[in-house]
């Protein structure tokens, strides 16, 4: 398709830009957040999936697992700047807290692949073979990486500054989101092929307690308070609401159509959700739990961004 949806319009400003991953349509749907319209369709490359900001918060890097690159996207004008090949199938992405690390989860390579990072420079440190279908990840303060396993069904952590696995355990069937607490004690993982939660310890991957949640528990944000973890149930069609202190599901509200990622206004009045299997972007009225908005992109809608989002911690 073209690249513009509805003719040419003014740049967007940082306030005002939504951008979300069209996996299947290897495009970059950019929403106007005040009138919930799609305003452009960009094409990025092929099978993009996820995105985050650089360390300095100057680039926006979106992944392209099958053309094995990725993008670097102004984030206040959406324009795409460069684009970095020779990453291989980068589902998913993420730097370590001090910024002196990038790491690429192959999902298709069984590959979890380690960069040196500075200023968009990417130095290839390690790659490490482990199936199977490497899938999320989150940090620690001290250079740990967890990353799930979904096919496998196992969480690891590895050290960055060793390239080495610390730990090795088993979890419930498809992990797929892992979220550590602010505390660095505990880690959460979202089992897909299932409906719960489990918490182990972050030091020695010990499992601590499992909790339900819903059908298909696939991904969590932090609503930046410090009072609550956000999770989809993507096939059940819920975002969990999972307080911070006991671990334990507050309540849960319909987001139908196979919620996935999902961004927090600064405000924390609207949760921004793709719905992958409705090929559309659903806005949640955080305060009465209902569905405010539904907004049409392209093809199975995955990774999501606003640039003035609430904090992720």
């Amino acid at each position: 398709m073209g690249a513009f949806l509805l003719g040419a319009p003014p740049p967007l400003s940082a306030s005002e830009v939504v951008i979300v991953l069209n996996s299947r349509e290897d495009s970059m749907s950019l929403i106007d957040p005040h009138t919930y319209q799609e305003i452009r369709r960009v094409p990025v490359g092929k099978g993009p999936h996820h995105l985050l900001t650089t360390p300095d918060n100057n680039h926006l890097i979106i992944a392209n697992a099958s053309s094995n690159d990725l993008v670097v996207v102004d984030p206040v004008t959406a324009d795409i700047k460069q684009r970095i090949s020779r990453i291989a199938d980068p589902y998913h992405l993420g730097f370590s807290r001090d910024g002196r690390w990038f790491v690429a989860n192959g999902n298709r390579l069984n590959r979890v692949d380690i960069y040196r990072y500075q200023e968009l420079q990417f130095k290839l440190e390690k790659k490490l073979l482990l199936p199977s279908t490497p899938s999320h990840m989150s940090f620690s303060a001290d250079n740990i990486v967890y990353v799930t396993l979904q096919d496998s069904n196992q969480l690891v952590a590895i050290e960055l500054e060793t390239q080495q696995v610390k730990w090795k355990v088993a979890t419930g069937p498809a992990p797929a989101g892992v979220w550590l607490t602010p505390d660095g004690k505990h880690l959460l993982v979202a089992a897909t092929a299932a409906d719960f939660v489990e918490v182990f310890s972050a030091a020695s991957g010990e499992k601590i307690k499992q909790f339900t949640t819903g059908k298909g528990a696939h991904n969590f944000l932090a609503t930046g308070d410090g009072r609550h973890i956000l999770l989809s149930n993507r096939v059940e069609g819920t975002i969990s609401v999972i307080d911070q202190q006991s671990l334990s599901v507050k309540e849960n509200f319909s987001v139908p159509g196979g919620p996935d990622d999902m961004e927090l206004t600064a405000d924390g009045k609207e949760l921004w959700v793709t719905a992958r299997w409705r090929n559309r972007v659903t806005v949640v009225d955080m305060e009465t739990k209902r569905i405010k908005k539904s907004i049409k992109v392209g093809r199975s809608p995955h990774g999501i961004y606003r640039r003035t989002h609430a904090p992720r911690v």
